[in-house]
């Protein structure tokens, strides 16, 4: 769990809501269901317009990655690939599809696959760069729906503004009628911009980290493959497996 999540989201919400109770308000004027109505379904509405349904279904399943992050044991990992250059220098190549087995990732399973098939050096790191350009492309899509959203809910939110508005005007005539369309038209600029600014655009900024890390990661993997299929002295791998990380 990242708790850096959780804390950040609780402390945005409750910062405005302490606001609003400090400066005599009431929790209950924030809560208008036509104007979240109007700011949701529109956002959503206007992302579901401009991407490709698995696009979509593949950037909602990335939101867990906000509040649980793949894990990350650069450690291991590395152990790991010391240990598949070892094998594969004293023992050979073919002796990795053990280690092939036992792997989870499966990208680690494709890379030694490769390796234990015996394919060239140079064509094992195009397939597997090839792989890790497809991956980011695919993510990058499916985390976009956050930052369009991000950027849609905001104007969504002032149309909601321009409707309550609209309704006020047309009922100058009822005065019981004109606390509910001004209330609409100020919290549905609210729903709009806070959206965007509280949880929208800083899911989609942390979703290009954490993606970012995932892909060097693969690359990192990749790199080291490619040594070991070159024959790489184990220790120049874990050496240069060691050079990605050294600042993360």
């Amino acid at each position: 769990m990242d708790w850096s999540s959780v804390a950040g989201l609780l402390l945005a919400l409750g910062g405005i809501i302490l606001g609003q109770l400090l400066e005599g308000g009431h929790l209950g004027s924030l809560l208008q269901p036509t104007a979240m109505l109007i700011v949701v379904a529109g956002t959503v509405g206007a992302v579901l317009l401009q991407t490709r349904l698995d696009s979509v279904v593949r950037g909602v399943k990335l939101l867990a990655w906000v509040f649980s992050p793949p894990q990350r044991d650069h450690r291991q990992l590395i152990e790991n690939i010391s240990a598949w250059s070892t094998i594969s220098r004293r023992e050979g190549l073919l002796h990795l599809e053990e280690q092939m087995n036992q792997a989870t990732d499966p990208f680690i399973k494709k890379g030694l696959r490769l390796l234990i098939d015996g394919i060239t050096p140079a064509k094992l790191l195009e397939i597997l760069e090839i792989d890790i350009s497809t991956y980011e492309t695919q993510q990058r899509q499916a985390l976009k729906i956050w930052e369009s959203a991000g950027g849609y809910a905001p104007t969504v939110g002032i149309l909601g503004a321009v409707l309550g508005l609209i309704h006020v005007m047309e009922n100058l005539s009822d005065p019981a009628r004109l606390g509910g369309g001004i209330a609409v038209a100020f919290v549905a600029t609210i729903y709009g911009v806070g959206l965007a600014n509280l949880f929208l655009l800083p899911v989609a900024n942390k979703l290009k980290v954490l993606l970012a890390a995932q892909v060097q990661q693969r690359e990192m993997i990749a790199d080291s493959l490619f040594g070991i299929a070159s024959g790489d002295n184990p220790r120049v791998i874990e050496e240069r497996a060691n050079s990605y990380f050294e600042n993360a």
